[in-house]
């Protein structure tokens, strides 16, 4: 039977920042299917012409309001490349720490709060309010926590402004170890909670095989803050060599740029992070993903937000077995970076190219700097996870659409927009810079 079909969502809701699904069908036959993305380039690149490579964390941390600590980590680690800085073993994991509290602020935001109500039938979480009062305390009771962890350890989760190149201006005392570590003890019951309820609830069926990306290393370890990128087709690369892997191009309907690998699109994020280091995860982390029945190789996108949750439950072990190493080790307080020129001489400067290289919520995120001999950019690029998975998520819609088109328009257009908010996307942050032929 031929079917006739126009889906025009203006604005998907529940995602950050802005994006249209268009659909059309004729007929039985699907001639549109694309993810627009109709946001501004932010031009962030050349904000940083010009300025000197340590104010470089401070100003990209504004790229997003919801990934500030990552962005700035991954910042600092391109600085710190360049500059042939290295941080110490004290160091080194309180940046583990402080990925940790991103993810877990950030995914608990997207679990509960932009996905749960797809998965009970409701069009956000204002009625859940009423319906789960208890499920919406429990988010936001756990958001708020992660927020104070961040507050404790860099002044704030938003703009964070504790974590500087070279280390951290203000290294947290014992106490204040001793207190994150007992708030992620009580963060363990709430994790269990999360776990048990989504067990119960129904993800969409939907699979479509891909190429999945993120960082590898080493290490014994789930890696987040360090190492080479890899992928589910067996490919691994340093992560000087990103724009092999990243190979951007662009398309006519979106000003964020997209990217390919081995494949015609490839995935980043907490699902492609599972595929490839899930044997790495806590085991109490392992133990949640058989509860939510998630393995690997899971080619189902809207299993994203279940390996969100695994995630969860690894960052809560992993921060309280970090906590405790630095409570029996102790603080070296003599670590602090002051950076005041006037105290201590002139800062390190040279010329040269430094990459760094971090896993956010939402996947790979890659900095790349270029500066002069006095430390002042000549050139910046910012590769964001959401642009990396663009080009997936429209390839998904294209198998998707066929395989549901005998449901009803109102169906197919839920389904749509559940499957784009399965990746998380932070549109704003994909949309940096493009170019114009005049």
């Amino acid at each position: 039977m031929s079917q006739n079909i126009n889906i025009n969502v203006n604005y998907l809701t529940r995602v950050e920042g802005h994006g249209n699904i268009v659909v059309e069908l004729r007929d039985g036959k699907l001639e549109i299917c694309r993810l627009e993305i109709v946001e501004s380039p932010r031009l962030f690149e050349a904000f940083l012409r010009g300025r000197s490579i340590y104010e470089a964390p401070h100003i990209t941390c504004r790229i997003c309001g919801i990934c500030s600590c990552g962005h700035t980590l991954a910042s600092i680690q391109a600085a710190e490349d360049l500059l042939q800085i290295k941080p110490t073993e004290q160091t080194t994991l309180l940046r583990k720490l402080l990925l940790h509290y991103e993810e877990l602020d950030s995914h608990i935001l997207h679990i509960y709060l932009l996905v749960a109500p797809d998965l009970v039938g409701v069009p956000s979480f204002v009625p859940l309010t009423k319906s789960n009062p208890d499920i919406i305390r429990r988010a936001l009771k756990m958001k708020r926590l992660c927020n104070e962890l961040c507050e404790i350890l860099v002044g704030r989760h938003v703009h964070p402004i504790g974590a500087v190149v070279g280390g951290f201006t203000k290294l947290p005392s014992n106490s204040e170890l001793e207190e994150m570590h007992k708030r992620l003890i009580q963060l363990q019951t709430d994790m269990q909670d999360t776990v048990e309820l989504f067990s119960k609830l129904t993800f969409p069926e939907f699979g479509r095989d891909t190429e999945y990306v993120a960082l590898v290393n080493d290490e014994n370890e789930y890696p987040l803050l360090y190492g080479d990128i890899g992928s589910t087709d067996g490919y691994r690369v340093s992560k000087y060599e990103y724009k092999n892997v990243t190979n951007e191009f662009v398309v006519a309907y979106a000003t964020a740029k997209r990217t390919k690998w081995h494949r015609d699109s490839y995935a980043v994020g907490a699902l492609a992070r599972f595929n490839i280091n899930s044997a790495r995860l806590h085991t109490k982390a392992k133990q949640a993903a058989d509860m939510l029945n998630l393995k690997p190789k899971c080619i189902n996108p809207y299993l994203n937000t279940v390996a969100q949750i695994v995630e969860c439950v690894h960052c809560v072990e992993d921060a309280i077995r970090i906590i405790e190493i630095l409570l029996n080790k102790g603080i070296n307080q003599d670590e602090i970076v002051i950076p005041d020129i006037n105290q201590h001489g002139a800062l390190p400067q040279r010329a040269g190219q430094g990459v760094g290289v971090v896993e956010v919520p939402r996947g790979l995120l890659i900095h790349h700097y270029e500066c002069d001999e006095r430390g002042i950019f000549k050139e910046a690029n910012c590769v964001i996870p959401t642009n990396q998975n663009t080009a997936n998520i429209e390839l998904d819609m294209l198998k998707l659409v066929p395989e549901i088109m005998k449901q009803s328009q109102k169906e197919i257009t839920l389904a749509l927009e559940m499957l784009v908010r399965a990746y998380d996307p932070c549109i704003s942050c994909s949309v940096h810079m493009v170019e114009l032929k005049l």
